[in-house]
């Protein structure tokens, strides 16, 4: 047989073997069977490049590095869901369409809500030209050589019946693996990087990355929900049922939702919904909640759009799962900024996939409001996180055998006074215990693990596994340290190769560029968060400045009240923090900013905005550029010159003080549109 055409007999055969096993997770030869054939290609190839295809299996591994991501524009908008709470919700919601589509005989599917991230892919003839996030809805980032690793999403379409779509814009979830996610935090704290806190947060994480090759050793997948744009014989709409068109995508070699329901009354769509919850602890992937759709293509059509969501369609989200355990003790954890922090030891109690012993009580406060005592049969929950909270008290299963914890009054890791302060810049969140003595080594190994994390110093392989190794070793006592280390030192430490030594110590060159306001956010100033940072950086351009700055300088400052004031003065009135910012200087380190540059001309110059709590589909950083980008500017505090709140779930004290001074208060897809607006 001619090499060319034992080349496409191979390429045709592994991309059915492919998606075999990743699309229908049927597998239909063996691990060594697969490699067989997959190295006779690679042999092929090597002999005669020529042979090699955009789409040949060999070509997932990833390309080259790049630079940047390039924005790339929808051809339609990628629209959010609303979300619901309660099954009162999901009447509603179909009430509303029976009254848009009156008389109308209404069908709807159900499919699972997968936990991951958002991705619009376009083909061309049958073949993947791009990949995108959602991004702003109607422009996302370029990931197309991330997206190409991932295979479960065919580069070339399968052919159907029908002739292939000239052009077509599928959207979907790219998740990570329940197993490969645990996998994934097992080695990444063997080589001392901090763990994900999620599988969607590791997704999110893999698809930013530049390199793809590092991507490709990410267990990601990816289901296709549905179709957002396609032009197939001159028609843009050929499907004219919503399972129709998954039906056709699945022919087509895409993994497409498992699991569907057909429902026509409310009371199926309870069911369904019921039967999802039962089911999904059993998929492969993380799932929150599930999708409800008009099946019919000309009703969605009739239904419409509000400004951020189509009425045809909503998202019931499950609640965060529970579970009952006996709290055996309460620890005392020691952060950066000296907080004690209790966190309950439990009996270990199955939850939502993993097995849970430890949970957070956040502070005194709230360890006393719910009157959590040792012994005690507590509910636990967990919302994805890896570290759940205990929620409440089953106080009928108390039997008088309980204790009261108090608070210790000396700190555990060094055994120095702690003494009682507000537990935020504006008094809100509770008062917190703290130690305040700047040498105890839980706050040493705190303050360097946030200098290193990714929203100040930026340096890989900081987490806090490597930080203590160091520590321990004596290499580091502080920050400073960090910039004296050489590659003998970080490869002889415990499981340390090499190669992630150099890595680690690249990072820490790297971060000599880090702007301004970087390093006073990472120094872990007390209440001075990337915000407050910024600001200070921009209003005095030095380090030196900000140091020698009166309190009632900086409390001229927009957003830098009397509090925080207080604590800059006070961090760099003491000796030790001075001489650290010599040795910081000594290093390399940039203490200088450009001059304030003019505001950002954009639909938001002049507005200010506070984030709070968990955005679905932003991070924190994200929000913040997007809203910067705009001309707009955050602030870590709500005032009576803040424009808008921007809250997500989990939102605390800064919304109800939006509240109380009647500030606008924003979810994501609001800011979104008045982004695009």
């Amino acid at each position: 047989m001619r090499a060319e055409e034992r080349h496409a007999n191979l390429v045709e055969i592994i991309r059915t073997h492919d998606e075999a096993y990743y699309v229908h997770a049927r597998p239909t030869i063996s691990d060594q069977e697969y490699d067989r054939l997959y190295h006779e290609l690679l042999e092929l190839e090597t002999a005669y490049p020529h042979l090699i295809t955009p789409d040949s299996p060999s070509q997932r591994v990833g390309g080259t590095p790049l630079k940047a991501f390039v924005p790339v524009r929808h051809l339609a908008p990628m629209r959010s869901l609303d979300n619901s709470y309660s099954e009162t919700d999901v009447r509603e919601f179909v009430q509303r369409l029976q009254r848009l589509l009156a008389g109308e005989q209404l069908e709807f599917l159900v499919e699972p809500k997968v936990d991951g991230v958002a991705v619009n892919l376009r083909y061309e003839n049958g073949f993947l030209v791009s990949g995108a996030t959602r991004g702003d809805g109607i422009t996302g980032d370029d990931i197309t050589e991330n997206l190409k690793t991932i295979r479960s999403i065919p580069v070339r379409l399968r052919g159907t019946q029908e002739p292939l779509p000239k052009v077509l814009e599928v959207r979907g979830e790219v998740f990570l693996h329940k197993d490969g996610f645990k996998k994934l935090n097992e080695q990444r704290i063997s080589q001392g990087e901090e763990p994900f806190a999620n599988p969607r947060n590791a997704a999110a994480g893999s698809l930013k990355q530049l390199d793809p090759k590092l991507v490709s050793k990410r267990p990601l997948g990816a289901i296709l929900y549905g179709i957002g744009f396609c032009e197939f014989n001159g028609n843009s709409n050929p499907f004219s049922r919503h399972d129709s068109s998954l039906q056709w995508l699945a022919a087509a070699g895409f993994r497409t939702p498992e699991k569907l329901w057909h429902c026509r009354t409310i009371d199926e769509l309870l069911s369904a919904i019921r039967e999802l919850d039962a089911l999904r602890d059993s998929f492969s992937y993380e799932t929150d909640g599930a999708v409800i759709k008009l099946n019919s293509a000309a009703q969605r059509e009739k239904a419409g759009y509000t400004s951020k969501a189509p009425r045809w369609a909503m998202a019931y989200k499950y609640a965060a799962e529970q579970a009952e355990t006996r709290l055996r003790a309460i620890t005392i954890q020691v952060g950066r900024t000296g907080a004690l922090t209790p966190v309950a030891e439990l009996e270990p109690v199955f939850l939502a996939g993993s097995t849970i012993s430890r949970a957070t009580l956040h502070n005194e406060d709230e360890l006393r409001r719910k009157d959590i005592r040792i012994g005690d049969t507590v509910t636990i929950e967990k919302a994805g996180e890896v570290i759940p909270a205990v929620v409440g008290v089953v106080l009928t299963k108390r039997n008088g055998t309980e204790r009261v914890f108090e608070f210790p009054r000396h700190c555990p890791e060094c055994n120095q006074p702690v003494i009682k302060t507000s537990g935020s810049a504006n008094g809100a969140g509770g008062s917190v215990w703290r130690c305040v003595n700047p040498l105890c080594p839980a706050q040493v190994q705190g303050r360097i693990e946030h200098w290193c994390a990714r929203g100040a110093m930026d340096i890989e392989g900081g987490g806090e596994v490597l930080v203590r190794q160091l520590i321990q070793a004596g290499l580091v006592k502080d920050v400073a340290d960090l910039y004296s280390l050489t590659l003998e030192q970080v490869s002889g430490l415990e499981r340390m190769g090499t190669r992630s030594a150099q890595n680690f110590l690249n990072g820490v060159e790297e971060s000599k560029k880090r702007e301004l306001w970087r390093i006073l956010f990472g120094l872990g100033i007390l209440h001075v968060g990337a915000g407050v940072a910024k600001t200070l950086a921009n209003r005095f351009h030095s380090i030196d400045r900000i140091a020698s700055a009166s309190e009632t300088e900086l409390t001229e400052t927009e957003d830098v009240g009397e509090v925080i004031a207080q604590s800059v003065c006070s961090w760099f009135q003491q000796p030790q923090n001075r001489t650290l910012i010599e040795r910081l200087r000594q290093a390399g380190l940039a203490f200088q900013s450009s001059e304030t540059p003019p505001a950002a001309a954009g639909k938001l110059l002049g507005k200010t905005f506070v984030l709070t709590g968990t955005l679905p589909q932003l991070s924190r950083e994200e929000a913040t550029a997007l809203i910067e980008a705009a001309g707009g500017k955050v602030t870590g505090s709500v005032s009576k010159k803040t424009s808008y709140v921007v809250a997500g779930e989990e939102a605390g004290s800064k919304l109800e003080k939006a509240h109380s001074l009647g500030i606008p208060v924003l979810d994501e897809q609001a800011l979104r549109k008045l982004l695009v607006d």
